[in-house]
Order: C-alpha cells, then sequence, then structure tokens
C-alpha cells in the first residue's frame, strides 16, 4: 500500500507499538462509568473510534480517592478491571491502540463523589476555588483536601504502579500519566496548591518529585516503553496558578529528567483554543527538546488542532503525532473524514457529561449522514 501523502495518516511505529496512523483521541472526561465501573456503552464509544491511531482514554483514578467527579472510572478493582477489557477489545478489534490515562484528581471534587473509605487528599490543605457536580446534590463548593503525609504520598505512588499492572491486564496497550490541568501531579508542581517544606515542595526541584516518582513506579511495573505522560505549563484550569515565576525553568528540567527515564511519549496540552491561556511556545520548545534531548521517545501535540495545523507540525518536527479532542467527540469517524476532507459535525456540549448514549455513542459516521 502506498504511503498517504499527509504524514498525519502514515503509519507510526512507537516505540514497538505499531499504528495505523498519526492521530490520536485525546483524553476526555465523559462520565459514563455508573458505580465507576466501565461498562458495555463505553466499549461502544471507544470502538467506534478506533480508526484513530491511539486512542487515550479518559481519566481513571488509581484510587477511591481520586475519584473527584461524579462518573468516572477507577482502575483498582477487578470489576473495573474487566468492564476495560470490553473496552480495549473493541478499539483492538476496529485496528486502533489505546493507552489507559491515570488520573487522580486531588483536591478536585467533592466528598458527596467519593466511595465509602475514600478522602480528598492533596500536597496541601488548599481547597480549589469553585464548584463540582454531585449526582445527589448538583453544584456543591469543593471540598477541604486533607494534607497528605509521608505514607499518603508512599500509598498513592504504589497505587499508580498498581492501577499501570491492571491496566495491561485489561489489555490496554500502556497507560498515560495524567500530570495536567490542575489534578493531583498538578498540585504537587504548583506552587500555589504545594505549600509543603519537605521533600516533595518548597523548591522546583522538590515539587517535581512526586511526578517523577509516580513515573519511575510505573516503569518500574510495565516498563518505559509503555508509559507516558501529560503535562499542561501555564495552565490555571482547576484554579493552577499559570505562568509563575520560575515555571519555564521547572517545566524545561522536568521534562529533560522524564526523558532520562526513557518515556514513550510526552504529550503537551494547549487549551487556549478553547479560551485558555496560551503555553509559551519558547518553553514547549524547550521542554521537547529536552525531552527527546535526553532519551525520551515522541511528542504528542495537542489543543485546536486543524489538518493544515498537524501536517505543518509534523513536517517540522514539532510532534510526531497529533491528538485531536473535541472533534472526536462528535465525529467517530474522524480520520475517514481528514481523510476525504469532509466537514464535521458540531458537539452538543450539553450532553458532554450526562449519562446515557445520548450525545455519546449516537454520533452517525458521515457515510450514514448521506446515506
Amino acid at each position: 500500500m502506498e504511503d498517504d501523502p499527509m504524514i498525519l495518516l502514515n503509519p507510526h511505529s512507537l516505540c514497538s507499538i505499531p499504528l495505523q496512523n498519526r492521530v490520536v483521541m485525546a483524553p476526555m472526561t465523559r462520565s459514563r462509568a455508573t458505580g465507576n465501573i466501565p461498562n458495555g456503552l463505553m466499549a461502544e464509544y471507544y470502538g467506534q473510534r478506533s480508526s484513530a491511531g491511539l486512542i487515550i482514554t479518559e481519566g481513571a483514578s488509581p484510587s477511591p480517592n481520586g475519584l473527584g467527579y461524579a462518573r468516572i472510572p477507577g482502575i483498582f478493582s477487578p470489576e473495573q478491571r474487566d468492564g476495560w477489557h470490553l473496552v480495549t477489545d473493541a478499539v483492538h478489534a476496529g485496528g486502533g491502540r489505546i493507552f489507559m490515562q491515570l488520573m487522580h484528581s486531588g483536591r478536585v471534587g467533592s466528598r458527596l463523589n467519593l466511595p465509602l473509605g475514600g478522602e480528598l487528599l492533596a500536597p496541601s490543605a488548599v481547597a480549589m476555588n469553585g464548584n463540582i457536580w454531585t449526582d445527589s446534590h448538583q453544584e456543591q463548593p469543593c471540598d477541604l483536601p486533607r494534607t497528605m503525609n509521608s505514607a499518603d504520598i508512599a500509598t498513592t505512588i504504589d497505587e499508580y504502579a498498581s492501577a499501570a499492572v491492571n491496566a495491561t491486564a485489561a489489555g490496554f496497550d500502556g497507560v498515560e500519566i495524567h500530570g495536567a490541568n490542575g489534578y493531583l501531579i498538578t498540585q504537587f508542581l504548583d506552587p500555589g496548591s504545594n505549600l509543603r517544606e519537605d521533600e516533595f515542595g518548597g523548591d522546583a526541584i522538590r515539587r517535581n518529585r512526586f511526578a517523577l516518582d509516580v513515573v519511575q513506579a510505573v516503569i518500574n511495573a510495565i516498563g518505559s516503553e509503555r508509559t507516558g505522560i501529560r503535562l499542561s505549563p501555564y495552565g490555571v484550569f482547576n484554579d493552577m496558578s499559570g505562568a509563575y515565576e520560575g515555571i519555564a525553568n521547572q517545566y524545561t528540567k522536568l521534562a529533560g529528567d522524564l526523558g532520562q527515564l526513557g518515556l514513550a511519549y510526552l504529550h503537551m496540552v494547549d487549551h487556549s483554543a478553547m479560551g485558555a491561556p496560551k503555553p509559551d511556545p519558547a518553553t514547549v520548545q524547550a521542554m521537547c527538546t529536552a525531552f527527546r534531548s535526553a532519551g525520551g521517545r515522541a511528542v504528542i501535540l495537542s489543543g485546536g488542532y486543524n489538518l493544515d495545523r498537524a501536517e505543518a507540525d509534523l513536517n517540522s518536527g514539532a510532534a510526531d503525532l497529533i491528538a485531536f479532542g473535541r472533534p472526536f467527540i462528535s465525529n467517530p469517524d474522524l480520520v475517514v473524514r481528514l481523510r476525504g476532507a469532509l466537514p464535521l459535525a458540531e458537539p452538543d456540549q450539553t450532553t458532554f457529561y450526562t449519562p446515557g448514549p445520548e450525545g455519546y455513542t449516537n454520533y452517525p459516521a458521515f457515510s450514514d449522514c448521506t446515506a
């Protein structure tokens, strides 16, 4: 078969994992995991989108303590592992590859969303400003988290490693550690949410330690070639500090240290297309260079991409893979539409996080729209 003239649609090898194209389906919370257990509806949703080269799932919590949102999935119980197997089977049957995103929500959440015995934990007892949805009491203020002690930190790191093992047992090709968007790892990175003065806080090097310890534990469990990470420097989502003093040096150092661990990829987030502050391009470039130079493998870029911009960044070598988020919600056949320059359907934002199939699995493929 001849190569497609578009780099985006050509096969690519992610370490030893063959991808049918360079299109990545970005992780997106969809809140369809009733009881925090993946299900057949979720398998249908991901299976519909298996023409992507790589799918990264919505965040799955490695611990009951990380289930801060309503109806998000976990990966710490046998029932969750079995539910996720439905998803990986569906994606693999369609020719796709799939990584699980490991997301511990930390202080982002309400106790009303946690299972029995769960508690909100964070690097410091600093509550997130704003409200969060709960199915039992609708919008509620975010609760004050408890400061993690040394034992909590050690346990949480072990939970990430166990979750990675559970993910591979469920048929995943690898895992992405969520170090972006204001969740637990970002809370350790950010001086606004990390007020510690021990080995996990006080300066940039120590604030980076939790992220690096989690990554090392996951690598020890499943290997570096099956481990990626997502980062969002300059992000303000979930009450993060944004462009604080020293952030460029901190994140560039972090990227280089992650590269030394030989990670499969570094996934960089840019949510400026949705109104968020734009990451400093010089910092992003420095991070990607530091990551690759130190031994890291691929770079995934995401955020408001269209075909022309994706081709430009692949041609220049800025990225190895390009992630698309919201277009995949309403276009399960996004790869087909990109290949044929077909119009894209717009998603219904009112159904992004509602239970059930509406706005989830009922978006038709382009061929069904024209039949």
